[in-house]
């Protein structure tokens, strides 16, 4: 029998074994997970610094977005990454601009409020904040979900006196 033969017979066996060790584990049944509802509050890890803090702010403003528009994180994330699929959720939806933005302002409040509660943001920030985030515009807002952690950052001149306080009020 050549090289060449045994190399491929090895592999086809292989194969079987790799097949077979997949079902005996189960891997015939596996449904996936079913995305979590994003109307339920989640609740904030004791946020250890900024990124933490950015990275539970993008979530919670994803959830309450999501649930004002009566579909899942993950979607409304998929939709947020392009323009293209901003476009594509927009049609498939029957959502306009106008109400995209709507629910992106709900969820940006909703995530200050989750961050005050946690004690992630300074009661001090967080009005200020949340009267920011209820006027922003649409693209601003998407942005600011996209990363939380620069923006809050370059928000500081938005919040006039009070956005110098962020960085000594932000744990």
């Amino acid at each position: 029998m050549s090289r060449a033969r045994i190399l491929v017979f090895a592999s086809l066996l292989a194969s079987i074994a790799l097949v077979g060790v997949y079902l005996a584990a189960g891997g015939a049944s596996y449904t996936p997970e079913k995305s979590q509802n994003p109307c339920k509050p989640r609740p904030w890890r004791d946020p250890g610094n900024l990124q933490e803090i950015a990275e539970q702010f993008s979530l919670s403003a994803l959830d309450g977005a999501a649930c004002k528009l009566g579909v899942s994180r993950e979607t409304l994330a998929r939709a947020l990454a392009s323009t293209e699929g901003r476009e594509r959720f927009a049609k498939r939806y029957g959502i306009d601009d106008e109400k995209l933005a709507e629910a992106i302002r709900a969820g940006l409040v909703r995530a200050v409020d989750d961050a005050e509660e946690a004690g992630a943001l300074s009661p001090l920030i967080a009005g200020p904040l949340r009267n920011v985030v209820e006027d922003i515009p649409l693209d601003q807002a998407i942005e600011l979900i996209r990363d939380a952690r620069s923006t809050l950052s370059s928000l500081e001149g938005l919040l006039g006196p009070a956005g110098n306080l962020l960085n000594e009020l932000l744990p």
